[in-house]
C-alpha cells in the first residue's frame, strides 16, 4: 500500500461529467490498495470569470479581497468531487486551505507556504477517507485566505506530498506529459520519459505552462517523486528524478531536453544614468518594493560616465514598473525611460550542456540565419535564454527544434 498524492487541474475537472471521472480514477486507486490525497483546481475558466467581476467593479482589486473571492473556486470542486466520490460508496472528505491549515506568508495573490498540519489528514486516511484538498491556497498567520498565484494547486499538491511523506507526487493535466517543446507549435515534439528536477526548474521559470516552478522546487528540496500524466489517456507520463538516477551514457548524448519560451515578456530601459557603485538597487530597489519580479537583466558600460540599464519582467507588471521608472528618473538622473511589450524569451535547456561546446553558437547561427535578431542573452550552465520580438518566437522555437533534432529519441 502506497500514499500517493494525487492533484487535479482546471481542465480536468472542468465539468460534472469530468469530475465524475475523475472520482472513477480515485477509486480505481483507492481498489487497488492505496491511500489517496486528492488536490483540485478550480473547474476551467472559473478563476478568470471571478477575476473578470472583481475587475468590473475596479481595475485594481484590493489583494486581500481578491484571494476571498479567487479562493471560492476551489471550494466548489473539492465538495463536488467529495459528492462525486460518496454517492460511488467512497468514504472521502473535503478541506479548504484553511481547515487543513495550509500556513502562508501575507503576500496576497502570490503567497508562499511555510508550514503544513497533516494531523486531519492523517486521521481520515487512516479512516479509509479519501481526503480532497483545496488547491491554490491557504490561510497566513492572522487567518486571512491567501493564494499562492497562478499554477498555485501544483504547489499545493507537492507540499501536501512533502508534508504527508507520499510515496508519489501525481500532477494529472491535460498533457500526457512533459514535452521536448509545446506540441502546438511543433508538430513532432517528443514526450519525454525523464526528466531532471533541475532542467524542470529551468523549464517551468522559463515559460513551461506544465508546472508551477515552485511545485518543482518542492519536490526536489524535499526528494517527493513527481510525475506528470494526462486525466484522460493512459501511459506512463514524465517521470522527474534527480540527475544521478539518469544513465551517465544517456545524459552524455543529449545536449538539449527542450525548449521553453514565454510571451508574457516585457523589457524596460532606464538609458543614461550615472555609472557608479549602487545604480542597481536605485534603478530595481523601488521595482522589488512593488513585489515585482525582475527577470533578466543588462547593464552596459558607457564612454561618458553613464550606462543603460535594461531588464525584463511580466507582462502584466510592464504599466506599473514603467510608471515606477518614470517617477524615480529625475532621482535617479536618467536620460530616458523607455519599454517594449512586445518581446518574447526563448531558451534551450539540457543537462548535456555541462559536456557539450558549441550549443550557444549554433542556436545563434541557427536564429541568424532566419533573420531573428536576439535582443538580450542569458546563460546558465544548463540553459541559454534569448529575448526576441515576439513576432519571430514560433519561428524561433520551429527552428531550434530541428536544429537539434530534439524529435528524435536518444
Amino acid at each position: 500500500m502506497a500514499l500517493i498524492v494525487q492533484k487535479y487541474g482546471g481542465t480536468s475537472v472542468g465539468s460534472p461529467e469530468r469530475i465524475e471521472s475523475v472520482a472513477e480514477k480515485v477509486i480505481d486507486w483507492r481498489e487497488r490498495g492505496h491511500q489517496l490525497v486528492v488536490v483540485v483546481s478550480a473547474m476551467s475558466g472559473e478563476t478568470d470569470r471571478l477575476i473578470g467581476l472583481a475587475k468590473a467593479i475596479t481595475p485594481r482589486p484590493t489583494p486581500r479581497e481578491l484571494d476571498v473571492l479567487l479562493a471560492t473556486g476551489e471550494q466548489v470542486t473539492i465538495a463536488l468531487l467529495c459528492i462525486a466520490l460518496e454517492k460511488r460508496g467512497c468514504p472521502a472528505r473535503s478541506y479548504t486551505g484553511g481547515q487543513v491549515r495550509i500556513l502562508t506568508d501575507n503576500a496576497f495573490n502570490k503567497a508562499r507556504i511555510q508550514d503544513i498540519q497533516a494531523d486531519a489528514m492523517r486521521a481520515d486516511l487512516d479512516a479509509g477517507r479519501v481526503v480532497v484538498v483545496a488547491g491554490f491556497q491557504g490561510v497566513d498567520g492572522d487567518g486571512n485566505i491567501t493564494t499562492l498565484g497562478r499554477g498555485g494547486s501544483d504547489t499545493t499538491g507537492v507540499a501536501l506530498a512533502a508534508a504527508l511523506k507520499a510515496d508519489e507526487c501525481q500532477i494529472y493535466t491535460d498533457v500526457d506529459g512533459v514535452y521536448t517543446t509545446d506540441p502546438r507549435i511543433v508538430s513532432d515534439a517528443r514526450r519525454l520519459n525523464r526528466i531532471t528536477f533541475e532542467e524542470m526548474l529551468e523549464m517551468a521559470s522559463l515559460g513551461s505552462k506544465v508546472l508551477q516552478i515552485r511545485s518543482v522546487e518542492f519536490a526536489g528540496k524535499h526528494n517527493v517523486p513527481l510525475r506528470v500524466l494526462s486525466t484522460f489517456q493512459e501511459g506512463p507520463g514524465t517521470l522527474i528524478t534527480f540527475e544521478e538516477a539518469l544513465a551517465v551514457e544517456s545524459m552524455e548524448k543529449e545536449q538539449i531536453s527542450g525548449i521553453a519560451f514565454n510571451r508574457d515578456e516585457a523589457k524596460l530601459t532606464v538609458s543614461g544614468v550615472p555609472d557608479r557603485p549602487g545604480i542597481a538597487f536605485s534603478i530595481l530597489g523601488p521595482v522589488s518594493q512593488a513585489n515585482i519580479e525582475v527577470d533578466m537583466i543588462v547593464q552596459n558600460i558607457g564612454h561618458d560616465g553613464t550606462t543603460d540599464f535594461t531588464f525584463t519582467v511580466h507582462r502584466n507588471d510592464y504599466e506599473r514598473t514603467l510608471e515606477i521608472l518614470k517617477d524615480h528618473a529625475a532621482r535617479l538622473g536618467a536620460r530616458e525611460v523607455s519599454g517594449d511589450n512586445r518581446i518574447a524569451k526563448l531558451s534551450l535547456v539540457g543537462i548535456g550542456m555541462r559536456s557539450h561546446a558549441g550549443v550557444a553558437s549554433k542556436m545563434f547561427e541557427a536564429l541568424g540565419k532566419e533573420g531573428i535578431n536576439i535582443r538580450m542573452i542569458s546563460t546558465s550552465e544548463i540553459k541559454i535564454s534569448v529575448v526576441v520580438d515576439e513576432k519571430y518566437l514560433e519561428l524561433g522555437v520551429r527552428t531550434l527544434h530541428e536544429v537539434f533534432e530534439l524529435e528524435k529519441s536518444v
